[in-house]
């Protein structure tokens, strides 16, 4: 039986974004091993009668010492489990199981879905992260989630253009991401619920969602705005507990923490903002777009490709809370007819674009090309 092996930064991450590909991967006859530091979902991906092995990952990390560990110990996993295909996503298991993989002669199938501050930033690490990427793709099979990822890399000449390939997204269930009718049915404007979905780190836009809720709380007072996500405080951007517990103190935000049942959330409210520096290709958009709800974001990779202008939302200009704010309430002044219509042109959108099956198909198709 060939192997598939799947590494990412977390064994969340597998669960939820991945186990409809590796389904699918398993049902064609290829048995699955899952590579992830360990979690509570560790457990949940071997109840799906898939291998699991812990690796020890520090995701935030840039102590060099840790790194060259991290290298030695995907050796030793890949060379024990001996996988016919590597699939890596995210950046320490893109560019060390790379590494890795390149001594031991394995196939690798890189999945670059963002970029994050690596391409943001132009300091040190963030240039030591591009030569890395650089090394360690140079045989790797590679899918981006965006056509600007994809030529920044080439432009840079990380990549060679025939490694590369485009995918959208990690794909969107459209079954289970299906609207409610119940869920549509809007209140007054007046009572708008908007909710902003992120990690709470500045480079999603936070601070700018926050100027933007107050430039609106003055003219639509009773407009509600809901935060969901988790404090990340290991991130260099993170937004600090203090920040946010003035935010709820002074009544801007409705706070929700972190959810494993983001659909549910999302069903609860009228438009979903991230107005995002940069993506790789928002899956709280897509899965938002699935659910028929309209959009506002910015008008940046892995962000605009989801959204059409004024068809199933609205763009804003990058790190400008007035812009963010001019569009908040554009949206508010829809009538409900045309809020309906913004949904549906969305959930069309998703299911022709993004469905799962096409990303199951590409990686198919990849990966009996390479065995």
């Amino acid at each position: 039986m060939k192997k598939i092996l799947i590494t990412i930064n977390t064994s969340w991450n597998i669960f939820n974004f991945r186990v409809g590909l590796l389904k699918a991967l398993q049902k064609e006859g290829y048995k699955i091993v899952c590579v992830s530091p360990y979690d509570e979902y560790s457990k949940k991906l071997e109840d799906l009668g898939f291998e699991y092995h812990d690796i020890k990952m520090n995701n935030k990390g840039t102590n060099p010492i840790e790194d060259l560990k991290l290298i030695k110990d995907y050796y030793n996993l890949y060379k024990k489990i001996n996988p016919d295909v590597i699939l890596q996503y995210t950046i320490k298991p893109n560019i060390y199981g790379s590494i890795a993989a390149r001594i031991l002669g394995k196939k690798v199938i890189s999945n670059i879905s963002g970029l994050g501050t690596v391409f943001l930033n132009d300091n040190l690490s963030s240039k030591i992260a591009r030569w890395l990427y650089k090394v360690a793709l140079v045989k790797n099979s590679v899918f981006f989630q965006n056509n600007d990822d994809k030529d920044l890399f080439i432009e840079n000449k990380l990549v060679q253009k025939e490694q590369c390939d485009l995918l959208p997204g990690s794909g969107i269930n459209t079954d289970i991401y299906k609207p409610q009718e119940k869920s549509n049915e809007l209140k007054e404007n007046t009572n708008f619920t908007f909710m902003m979905i992120a990690r709470l780190v500045k480079d999603k836009g936070i601070l700018e969602y926050i100027e933007a809720i107050k430039i609106i709380k003055e003219k639509y007072p009773d407009v509600k705005f809901k935060l969901l996500g988790s404090l990340y405080e290991a991130n260099p951007t993170a937004v600090k507990e203090e920040e946010l517990n003035k935010w709820i103190e002074n009544g801007l935000i409705d706070y929700l923490g972190h959810s494993d049942d983001v659909k549910s959330e999302i069903e609860k409210v009228d438009c979903v903002i991230l107005p995002s520096y940069r993506e790789g290709l928002s899956r709280v958009l897509l899965e938002s777009a699935s659910l028929a709800k309209p959009i506002i974001t910015t008008d940046v990779p892995g962000c605009r490709d989801v959204v059409v202008h004024k068809e199933n939302g609205f763009l804003c200009k990058v790190k400008n809370s007035e812009d963010l704010a001019q569009k908040i309430e554009m949206m508010i002044l829809l009538s409900k007819e045309e809020i309906k219509d913004m949904g549906e042109k969305g959930r069309a959108k998703v299911v022709n674009e993004f469905d799962e099956s096409i990303v199951i198909a590409k990686y198919l198709e990849k990966i009996k090309s390479l065995i």
